[in-house]
């Protein structure tokens, strides 16, 4: 009987830029649509107690509960990702994902079941939560270790289309729902995107399965079994060398971590609730700016391989601080073609400039026994302290400011000028094999580091 033909390198490297990019996509649209679906309708099934515009905002603060199980998920999945593969933790994390996003569009509401609905909504987007707390670090992982020298800024770059791909998609599903369905979409229709991600779920399966682990992760893992300090845990032995790039990871994260949700959640409640425009309006300028953020976020990665990923970095945040006070005012207008424009603005300059080095920075800094602990645990405790309750924190500045924005645009700017020192300290390693990064940065890096900026 003919034996199977191992993957060749290149084929190997493919079908793990495929997994960490589709996977991505695939669990960021389930986490996204229900977003969406918190913007435009949840506060009127889930929480029709409250006032209008206090039930928005606890409509979006279940949003961010989702943020809460992150870091939990990422200490177990960085815990798994290190000790037994990448490849099987990012199955489990799809697992739970498509499971809890399914489940959502069969949640009654709460007049049929009363207040079991929302706390049964936020159970499940506590799963939500969980799985997407593993999938980021081994979405970026399994494409930086498999690229090749002098590229993993560009491969890197790829899983981070997931979050504005599965924002596209996620939007449009909810755009299309909303049309089919008409007056019926509070009803039944926003249900369709939560049962449609089966469908999506199952492509997803399929290329996960085809992966292989990267070369970098077998040969630690072989060196691993042999040594009695690594089988203390993962996240021990982070904690213990590697707290420096632990912070940086953290506070890194400040620049995009809450203040993409600001423009796609928040703008989507923002435009319906306090500006009293259409619904296609956000939505049509949430898909309009993720497809352009799709576009411009490999070309970022590439530009890290040439400039430095520190330098990339610091330049997207300089664009962050420059137009966002243009982004919300074209924004606050009301008016579709500068909304749009706003919404691009902000996601096609600033955030894709430091969005997408982010993955190649963040692996160059800790060694690959504990990589997919240290920028799992890093990337979802900044999300946990920023991102998970921005969309409902904004709700309640606008509320407060009686409909202005100054508040909101002020949390940008601070937010990101923390993010851009924070990087400014990050080591420059681009030209450095993987395998070669030690336990702990050295004093040559962090020179280096100083000196490429």
């Amino acid at each position: 009987m003919p034996t199977a033909t191992p993957p060749t390198p290149e084929q190997i490297r493919r079908r793990s830029l495929q997994s960490g990019t589709i996977g991505a996509i695939v669990e960021w649209y389930e986490y996204t649509i229900y977003g969406v679906a918190a913007a435009l309708v949840f506060g009127h099934l889930f929480f029709p107690n409250f006032a209008p515009g206090v039930g928005q905002i606890v409509s979006l603060a279940t949003f961010g509960v989702g943020f809460l199980a992150r870091p939990i998920g990422a200490f177990v999945a960085g815990h798994l990702g290190d000790r037994i593969g990448r490849k099987s933790t990012l199955i489990l994390t799809f697992s739970i994902m498509t499971v809890a996003t399914a489940a959502i569009g069969f949640v009654p509401t709460y007049q049929q079941i009363g207040v079991a609905a929302p706390l049964l909504l936020c159970v499940l987007r506590l799963a939500q939560g969980f799985a997407v707390g593993g999938e980021w670090g081994g979405a970026a992982i399994v494409a930086v270790e498999s690229a090749p020298q002098g590229r993993r800024g560009y491969f890197g770059s790829w899983p981070q289309i997931g979050v504005s791909s599965g924002l596209l998609l996620g939007t449009a599903a909810v755009s299309f729902a909303s049309w089919i369905s008409g007056d019926a979409f509070e009803v039944w229709g926003w249900r369709l995107p939560f049962l449609f991600s089966v469908v999506l779920a199952g492509i997803g399966f399929f290329i996960r399965l085809r992966a292989t682990e990267s070369p970098a992760f077998l040969a630690e893992k072989a060196k691993m079994d042999a040594e009695l300090e690594r089988r203390k845990a993962p996240a021990a032995i982070l904690f213990r060398d590697h707290r420096k790039p632990l912070l940086i990871t953290i506070f890194g994260r400040f620049a995009e971590a809450g203040n993409y949700y600001l423009f796609t959640t928040f703008i989507l409640s923002y435009v319906t609730t306090t500006l009293g425009a259409p619904r296609s309006y956000g939505l049509t300028a949430s898909m309009i700016g993720a497809a352009v953020n799709i576009v411009m976020i490999p070309v970022f990665g590439a530009l890290s391989d040439r400039i430095g990923r520190v330098r990339t970095f610091l330049i997207g945040g300089a664009l962050i601080v420059a137009t966002t006070w243009p982004s919300f005012a074209l924004v606050h207008t009301g008016h579709l073609w500068a909304i749009v424009a706003g919404v691009v603005l902000f996601l096609a300059l600033g955030h894709a400039m430091v969005y997408a080095p982010l993955p190649a920075l963040y692996c160059e800094m800790f060694p690959t026994s504990v990589r997919y602990s240290g920028i799992s645990i890093g990337y979802q405790m900044a999300s946990i302290l920023l991102a998970s309750f921005t969309p409902a924190l904004a709700s309640a500045m606008v509320l407060w400011a009686d409909g202005s924005l100054w508040m909101v645009i002020g949390f940008v700017i601070v937010t990101t000028l923390i993010a851009m020192a924070a990087i400014a300290f990050a080591p420059d390693r681009r030209d450095r094999e993987l395998n070669e990064i030690g336990a702990v940065p050295t004093h040559t890096d962090d020179t280096q580091a100083l000196s490429s900026h």
